[in-house]
């Protein structure tokens, strides 16, 4: 409820009186008058003082409220989807920001809350930024004692013998994020085969698919628009965990607010090395249309799960890696094909579309003049 000053009522009855000069002096006066507003009260227990508008439904709720509905809507998510089953040993991908923090604390609060009967550990990949990932890091340490959970950190370093920092200066700043992408999501892996974890629980939020499902479209990816919006994927091979996402329908707004309100300890600077991400672009055409329609996020992920293929439409078979046996469709898996550009000095050979060389790879043959030279060249 708004009680506003009646600004317009008090000079019309100024003017109507005849003097001139006062109604002058206080139309200017009042100009800069603010408006006075009644404290909001909580559209759910109409008791407590409201402290934030819910972007995503447009209700007025108090801190105590606000905690209840978001922490009430990941639980139903969880119990909807039957994410998981008691006894599981679930790993909980941890980079220190603001989405996995808020995670962590989210999965650790319902399970005690509501005996999912899990045990809760912290996965984290230390990919080498200096100044990026070192930094928050310190924040995943920091998290792992007030959470009391264990946590495993794997390093491109150690699994690749490259860290990001290296590979950047190879490669440029340009198709970096591939590199990265790719390899974060196999040493995720290998970080859960190390704890034995039976599922990944990841923090991808409802922006984050409604990005996604922009960027496939706007690729005409079909094969990964048809599973970009699960939002848990079954297990595809050996070195694969499955993996859900429990925000999957939390918009990144109220991840932000609850984890400002709640005062918990996160990271919050960006990748250096991400200003020319691809995603970037499609993260600022979905805040422009959030802007102008808060639903929009919500629309466009239902209509990645609505989407449907019409049969005929050959997709890719996905097998294993002749290499090293990871889940892959090609007879190299990417992370192999990049490492080998890298090893090679050929930063290009995993960027685009080069499968007539995987064979060549695989026996070791070498590459022609002609070939070589396409794949040395960087935009950077």
């Amino acid at each position: 409820m708004r009680l506003q000053v009646r600004k317009g009522a008090y000079i019309n009855r100024i003017m109507m009186s005849g003097n001139i000069s006062l109604y002058q002096t206080c139309k200017c006066f009042t100009k800069h008058l603010p408006t006075v507003r009644m404290p909001v009260l909580c559209s759910s227990c109409s008791e407590k003082r409201a402290v934030l508008k819910r972007p995503k439904t447009g209700l007025s709720l108090c801190k105590a409220c606000f905690f209840w509905a978001f922490e009430e809507e990941v639980h139903q998510t969880i119990v909807a989807a039957k994410l998981f089953k008691p006894g599981e040993t679930v790993g909980i991908a941890a980079s220190g920001g603001k989405d996995s923090t808020v995670l962590a604390h989210v999965m650790k609060l319902l399970n005690e809350r509501y005996s999912y009967g899990l045990e809760l550990m912290l996965i984290s990949v230390d990919e080498g930024i200096t100044g990026y990932r070192d930094d928050s890091l310190e924040t995943v340490k920091r998290n792992q004692q007030q959470y009391e959970l264990p946590l495993k950190i794997v390093s491109y370093e150690e699994l690749y013998g490259w860290t990001m920092d290296a590979i950047v200066k190879q490669v440029g700043l340009k198709n970096n994020c591939t590199f990265c992408g790719v390899f974060r999501r196999q040493a995720l892996d290998r970080g859960a085969i190390m704890l034995k974890v039976d599922k990944i629980c990841t923090g991808h939020n409802a922006d984050d698919v409604a990005e996604t499902v922009l960027m496939n479209v706007l690729r005409g990816d079909i094969a990964r628009l048809r599973r970009c919006t699960a939002i848990s994927t079954a297990s595809e091979g050996d070195g694969v965990v499955p993996r859900c996402k429990p925000l999957k329908y939390a918009y990144e707004k109220e991840i932000v607010l609850y984890a400002y309100f709640k005062k918990l300890d996160y990271f919050s600077t960006e990748c250096i090395y991400s200003p020319n991400a691809y995603r970037g672009y499609a993260r600022t055409f979905l805040k422009d249309l959030e802007s102008i329609r808060p639903s929009s996020i919500m629309d466009i992920i239902h209509s990645g799960e609505n989407l449907s293929v019409r049969e005929g439409v050959k997709m890719p078979v996905q097998g294993t890696c002749n290499r090293c046996g990871y889940i892959s469709s090609q007879a190299l898996c990417k992370s192999c094909v990049l490492l080998e550009g890298l090893n090679r000095g050929l930063p290009k050979l995993g960027i685009g579309k080069h499968h007539r060389l995987h064979e060549k790879i695989l026996s070791q043959q070498p590459l022609t003049e002609s070939e070589e030279r396409k794949l040395k060249s960087v935009d950077f």
